[in-house]
């Protein structure tokens, strides 16, 4: 009887944790694609556009490309709004940024502390230095 029971348990068990695997997807599926810059700050100062005028952030899943001055690739994780940037290839070859992240429409604003010692906690760049935000359009 306690072996029926395994058996009963097991599906479900199988079913929740497949819901979930496809929920991360989902989310990570919304992130996907071309994204172009609309607005760029640090330290509460907002860039002028022709800084950012022609950069383009590509997101695949767990892997970016950056196209700024040169072109930069990584890996990104994602858990509660929060995201890990490493880099692997480029300027940021073996750098690790943390970084906060909100999602609209199809808008994707992130947060990124270049110290990447803490995530940060609000979507405001003013009085901190080591910040740096970017609102990114999507293609």
């Amino acid at each position: 009887m306690k072996n029926l029971h395994y058996y009963l348990i097991l599906p479900v068990f199988m079913l929740i944790i497949g819901c979930t695997a496809t929920q991360n997807r989902h989310s990570y599926s919304q992130l996907n694609g071309s994204w172009t810059p609309v607005k760029q700050e640090m330290g509460g100062k907002e860039l002028p556009e022709n800084y950012f005028r022609t950069q383009k952030l590509i997101i695949q899943d767990t892997v970016y490309s950056l196209t700024a001055e040169s072109v930069d690739t990584g890996t990104l994780t994602y858990k509660n709004g929060q995201m890990d940037i490493y880099g692997k290839e480029g300027v940021n070859k073996n750098k690790h940024f943390t970084a906060l992240y909100k999602l609209e429409g199809k808008q994707l604003t992130i947060v990124y502390n270049l110290k990447g010692d803490s995530y940060p906690s609000t979507f405001e760049t003013k009085s901190k230095p080591a910040l740096f935000l970017s609102v990114y359009q999507k293609d």
